[in-house]
């Protein structure tokens, strides 16, 4: 209801010939790796709200490299775009694609990932309780043992903000000697090939004696089940988050735990619309749920933190009713699974 009454105003005030038109406004997107599942559903929630308002959609793909998104900001603000969404490949060196922003008067919203910058609004799921969350339902379906930590690119600042949750989570197990951390790694890029090799060389460390693993999203959960069936061990509690159809489907067939699920639509749409705001000359304190906040690094910044839900085995109905996946993809190769596979 919030973005119709933003977007009906918007297009209010230029019939009424006002300073604020949707219309005239020119959002620009840059993306750190875009050849993850996850970014195109972001993207078509983006164009859509963008679309309704009237406003235009402008973008670039870092392919994972810092330096290019520094060039893409560039590129992006010689555009004239109107505000900028940057998911950021590394929370540090974006800092000057921020500063250069703000030179132009262009407001940014830090889109997912942590920009250490308050200029930058941030917007993006709690984290800390999705790390929460993913060590929840392991640790339910493996109470003891030895476990393995998978984390995200090192780059990242969600990855530690998961970390630390997943940590809350597990350290009573941990002092009570029925849980042992025998391997963690950083997953450069987040990349599915490099959590598998990490898983390999873990499991190899280990003579295999390894009972759950918390990775922390689909795609590292993804190469930790490669590793894993490759040595007969597919079945033991692995977490993933952002409800990647792959990452579902493996929850369906019971090769994961747990998708904790963030709905990208909510996201998107929701940047659109304060990105839309902000550009009209909104102050960031004035966005709907918006708060103040300090990053573990010490920097006070205005956020909005939306809500993820944990999806399972019993609860996997949620994504198929929400529309996120159809039933015949969810229960690919699944045989007498859980509902809606039944």
């Amino acid at each position: 209801m919030q973005g119709r009454t933003l977007i009906a105003g918007l297009l209010a005030a230029t019939c009424l010939g006002g300073p604020l038109s949707a219309q005239d406004l020119t959002v620009g997107v840059s993306w750190s790796n875009f050849q993850e599942e996850r970014w195109k559903t972001d993207e078509a929630a983006i164009r859509a709200a963008l679309d309704a308002a009237g406003a235009e959609y402008v973008s670039t793909d870092a392919q994972s490299s810092s330096a290019k998104q520094l060039s893409d900001v560039e590129s992006l603000i010689a555009q004239g775009v109107d505000a900028l969404l940057i998911l950021a490949q590394d929370t540090s060196a974006i800092i000057p694609a921020v500063q250069a922003a703000d030179d132009e008067g262009i407001p940014v919203i830090a889109y997912d990932r942590l920009i250490e910058d308050p200029r930058a609004f941030y917007l993006t799921f709690d984290n800390l309780e999705v790390g929460r969350m993913q060590a929840r339902a392991v640790l339910e379906q493996a109470p003891e043992g030895n476990y393995v930590m998978i984390k995200g690119s090192p780059t990242d600042p969600n990855a530690d903000f998961l970390r630390a949750g997943q940590q809350e989570v597990l350290q009573p197990a941990i002092d009570a000697g029925k849980v042992r951390i025998v391997g963690e790694a950083y997953t450069d890029g987040w990349l599915p090939a490099n959590a598998q090799r990490n898983m390999e060389q873990i499991l190899t460390a280990n003579d295999n004696e390894v009972d759950a693993v918390v990775a922390s999203n689909d795609g590292t959960a993804g190469g930790a089940v490669a590793a894993l069936a490759a040595q007969g061990m597919a079945g033991i509690p692995v977490s993933g988050q952002d409800g990647d159809h792959a990452g579902l489907n493996r929850v369906a067939k019971g090769t994961q735990t747990v998708s904790v699920w963030k709905d990208a639509r909510e996201l998107g749409r929701t940047a659109a619309e304060i990105a839309i705001e902000l550009a009209g000359g909104t102050p960031m304190s004035d966005i709907a749920d918006a708060a103040q906040w300090t990053s573990p690094a010490g920097t006070t910044l205005w956020a909005r933190f939306l809500e993820p839900i944990p999806v399972t085995q019993n609860n996997l109905t949620t994504v198929t009713d929400a529309g996120w996946i159809g039933v015949e993809a969810l229960c690919q190769g699944v045989t007498d699974g859980p509902a809606p596979c039944n």
